[in-house]
């Protein structure tokens, strides 16, 4: 990626972070960037409406532009546009929260983020990469849609940190994990990403891409309930593979 293309990123991101104007000075401190470089892309942003200067030496701020035009984005998304009906429904029946990933090669992006009414609850943010292969359950829904050879070769790419006394450290544990995903439709990580939670994800495919839903919860909200969250999952993953009816 170009440097100006990742130092824009940055800067419209260090807006979400920091939720303040914030002058060139600030701007170049905190993204650790020459005067000069944050300057060209300041005055980029500002013409282009982007951003906009409260006052004199107050700082600047996005103006509303960037969340119109995310806006107009999101309301136009073909996948999400598709999926979000249905995720919704599922995640209201189980007051769990649960995700939408797009994949792509060994990882994915999270497009959907639906949370639970619930205080208690698994955040992830629409944009973070799926990460940790071995040890989630995006990860592994991941793995079990290589076939053999493929497999092989990720599983000797896989760094295997234990991030839990659960995380599985071993080649043959994992591939043992994926295989009975494969043959049970799902994929389950228990404690083994991060100690309480329990997650559980399944793969669909769309015109000929594909992606992970993701059901997530606290180890005990979820205890007891792991057949019939499967099976709503599983089943809302069959309704987003289907055809549209008339569609050849």
């Amino acid at each position: 990626m170009s440097k100006i293309v990742e130092r824009t990123l940055d800067f419209l991101e260090l807006f979400v972070d920091e939720k303040r104007p914030l002058s060139l000075s600030d701007i170049s401190r905190i993204l650790k960037l020459p005067v000069s470089s944050c300057h060209d892309v300041l005055q980029a942003l500002e013409q282009r409406g982007f951003i906009y200067e409260v006052s004199p030496r107050g700082g600047y701020y996005p103006t509303l532009r960037m969340y119109e035009a995310g806006k107009v984005i999101a309301e136009n998304d073909p996948v999400v546009m598709r999926a979000e009906i249905l995720l919704r429904e599922l995640r209201d029946r189980l007051d769990e929260s649960v995700l939408l990933a797009k994949i792509s090669g060994l990882g994915g992006t999270y497009l959907l983020s639906l949370e639970t009414s619930q205080p208690l609850r698994f955040q992830q943010k629409v944009g973070n990469s799926i990460t940790n292969l071995h040890a989630t359950s995006a990860g592994k829904a991941i793995l079990g849609t290589l076939d053999d050879a493929e497999l092989q070769a990720a599983l000797e790419s896989i760094d295997f940190k234990r991030l839990t006394a659960q995380t599985l450290t071993s080649k043959a544990a994992l591939r043992k994990q994926i295989k009975a995903g494969i043959a049970a439709g799902y994929f389950v990580n228990a404690n083994e990403s991060i100690e309480g939670l329990t997650t559980i994800s399944a793969a669909f495919k769309w015109q000929q891409s594909l992606y992970v839903v993701t059901v997530a919860a606290p180890g005990n909200r979820m205890e007891g309930r792991l057949p019939e969250v499967a099976g709503l999952l599983m089943e809302v993953c069959r309704k987003l593979e289907k055809k549209p009816a008339g569609k050849a």
